[in-house]
């Protein structure tokens, strides 16, 4: 078991029972029941979706003192006014008008300051099943849980929301750098399958052309930065206890409209074969991809789930192979971060590794036939 991976499930998974489960923001309806087969599209819960008040300088806009505001107001607190609607008016032939800019609900009224508060109506908000499975479990009021006989890979950390998609294939090889111009039409509404690093130019791109996501080895942190907009947000956090986005307190960022699944870390990071060769061999399937991150309890790794269309031996748990000489294992150290080893020999003595520190480790033999030791906790058991 791995430090980095505490639950002990492989990266890749090639054929097991995947569970996506797909929760409201907040209570609504749930509107498909226990043992329905749903596709990508279909809506399986809706809500009302509540926006954040508004406050408008009515005095300003009328060019009247604050005390006056209340008079000028045409509704009172608790009524309703309709997008367009004169929220206040002055006396007189030429009166100014302040108009309601949404459909609201006036919540309050300051005489002190001359502003005015108003509570825009809740929009609407449907939940998608984004997976093609079978609904498992209804969660009341809540959302939903799908089961899918599916590949599926993990990623170090994703940004973005669940989206699905199909998959294409961009790069003929894990440590390909994808350019902008490879990204054109045809990649719309896709899933990209790409190398070892991608540009801010290249993701700027992809939203263009309405991909829906990004999957890649490494991105350099500057690159996702500037796609993001992030370029005066405090660092990186990182600590004992967990690994944190930056503080995003003084910068509203907007959804980026692009889903980016990172398998290897930032900079530029070829995908590690055993990913590269499951994600090329379903080219063309659809897919779901899922951006969240979370290292508390309960953890969450971003990953793709590929529904199989050929189930007849897939197994229901998801595999947690033990680390056992002969196993093959991911590398996460700085060195070998990304490459695939087999292990020579598990040892119940601690061992001294290369940084000259005794602790529990393993012995890897990597592609060239090199044996080296590397502490247990930088390693993934693949198979």
């Amino acid at each position: 078991m791995s430090l980095y991976i505490p639950e002990g499930i492989p990266p890749v998974i090639p054929n097991a029972m995947a569970r996506i489960e797909r929760r409201l923001p907040y209570p609504g309806e749930v509107l498909v029941r226990q043992g329905s087969r749903v596709e990508p599209e279909d809506i399986v819960a809706q809500t009302l979706k509540p926006e954040p008040p508004q406050i408008i300088n009515v005095a300003r806009s009328l060019g009247i003192p604050p005390s006056q505001v209340y008079r000028a107001m045409s509704r009172e607190v608790h009524n309703k006014v309709e997008a367009g609607q004169v929220l206040a008016r002055t006396a007189g032939i030429f009166g100014r008008s302040c108009l309601a800019p949404v459909t609201c609900m006036i919540a309050d009224i300051d005489n002190e300051t001359g502003y005015v508060t108003i509570a825009p109506d809740p929009t609407e908000y449907a939940l998608q099943a984004t997976v093609r499975g079978i609904v498992m479990e209804v969660i009341p009021y809540e959302g939903v849980i799908i089961e899918a006989p599916s590949a599926q890979v993990y990623g170090a950390f994703g940004i973005g929301e669940d989206r699905s998609g199909v998959l294409r294939l961009l790069a003929t090889d894990p440590g390909d750098i994808v350019r902008p111009e490879q990204i054109d039409a045809r990649s719309a509404y896709a899933i990209l399958i790409c190398g070892a690093g991608i540009s801010a130019a290249a993701l700027r791109r992809a939203v263009q052309e309405q991909v829906r996501g990004i999957i890649v080895g490494g991105v350099d942190e500057s690159e996702l930065r500037d796609f993001l907009g992030w370029a005066n947000v405090a660092g990186w956090q990182t600590g004992r206890h967990s690994w944190q986005w930056p503080d995003l307190t003084a910068t509203a960022t907007p959804d980026p409209k692009l889903t980016i699944l990172v398998t290897e870390g930032f900079g530029t990071r070829p995908m590690n074969a055993a990913m590269f060769d499951l994600l090329s061999s379903q080219d063309r399937q659809e897919a779901l991809i899922e951006g969240a991150t979370r290292l508390r309890r309960p953890l969450r790794r971003p990953r793709v789930v590929i529904p199989l269309t050929r189930n007849s031996s897939v197994q229901v748990e998801p595999p947690h192979p033990a680390l056992r000489p002969g196993a093959s294992v991911r590398l996460l150290d700085y060195a070998h971060l990304g490459k695939i080893a087999q292990v020579r020999s598990v040892p119940s003595a601690p061992r001294r590794v290369a940084s000259r520190v005794s602790l529990a480790a393993v012995e890897v033999v990597d592609a060239d036939g090199v044996a080296f030791w590397l502490p247990r906790t930088c390693v993934e058991v693949l198979s």
